[in-house]
């Protein structure tokens, strides 16, 4: 009997082990190449904000190993919709197109229009305060974990206005920055707070924060508009490989091919003041 079991092993090991050698090809769906749009014209605290940039590309299939997707040849320009001034951005023939002139003014709205392959793209956005961060601090009492150093950033909230924010952490190192949203509903009017604590996770390259370690942080103000599409795609990007999270779905930004509809760009037009600071842990 213990022979006979041991044969049975030996032979379903071996039938095993040659299954295992059939490839097997999976048909992986590719979507249809479009443009991709990075317009972010962020107005720093304390600039002129003339100088901005835009960056075109295409997006390419996941597999795909082409790195050289930027857009050339594109005709961008920006204007003020009160003021009817135009701003035109200069190929520079990478990808970016970029202008020394621009003007940014508190609660004016801008169009961006961009003309690439004969159809025209175009997207609407109002550019939104952003208060001053009157102090940062450090602790280990409000994040997860009460061993780990935190970053904490205070800031007066006007309150005669709704609001809403967007916080972007990074050390240098870091594999991504982090992304925070966050409305006034509940708080108009008073001090704001936010904070900032990494926890250990090799996937990200990423370590808790010491002494000694310097945290790059800025502070926008954006449009409800906005608040919305960063919301949803940083839920989707941190519920990533969640077994309880809802499937993820295409998310469209706010620039419109009003040539063809249907062959819509991805990204997003934004117009916003930001504060740009540092906080070295102590």
């Amino acid at each position: 009997m213990k022979l006979f079991i041991k044969s049975t092993v030996i032979l379903l090991t071996g039938f095993l082990l040659f299954a295992c050698e059939d490839i097997i090809e999976v048909e992986v769906p590719t979507g249809k190449k479009r443009l991709v749009i990075e317009a972010s014209l962020d107005w720093e605290k304390g600039t002129t904000g003339s100088n901005q940039t835009i960056k075109l590309r295409t997006s390419t299939p996941y597999f795909n190993i082409d790195t050289n997707t930027n857009v050339t040849g594109a005709s961008v320009k920006v204007s003020n919709t009160r003021t009817n001034d135009i701003f035109i951005f200069s190929d520079q023939n990478n990808g970016s197109y970029t202008t020394t002139s621009f003007v940014p003014v508190i609660g004016d709205t801008y169009q961006l229009e961009v003309i690439y392959n004969n159809e025209t793209y175009t997207a609407v956005e109002t550019l939104t305060a952003v208060p001053a961060i009157k102090s940062i601090s450090q602790s280990t009492k409000g994040g997860l974990d009460d061993e780990l150093l935190e970053v904490n950033i205070y800031f007066d909230d006007p309150p005669t206005e709704g609001n809403n924010y967007m916080t972007r952490y990074h050390e240098t190192g870091d594999l991504f920055p982090y992304f925070y949203t966050f409305p006034d509903e509940f708080t108009n009017g008073n001090e704001m707070l936010d904070f900032y604590e990494k926890l250990d996770n090799p996937d990200n390259n990423q370590t808790p924060f010491q002494t000694g370690d310097i945290v790059y942080i800025n502070l926008y103000g954006i449009s409800e508009q906005y608040y919305n599409f960063m919301n949803l795609l940083i839920n989707q990007y941190y519920n990533g490989g969640n077994p309880f999270s809802v499937v993820a779905a295409e998310i469209k930004g706010n620039c419109i091919n009003v040539t063809t509809p249907e062959n819509y760009a991805f990204g997003y037009f934004r117009v916003t003041e930001v504060v740009k600071t540092n906080y070295t842990f102590q």
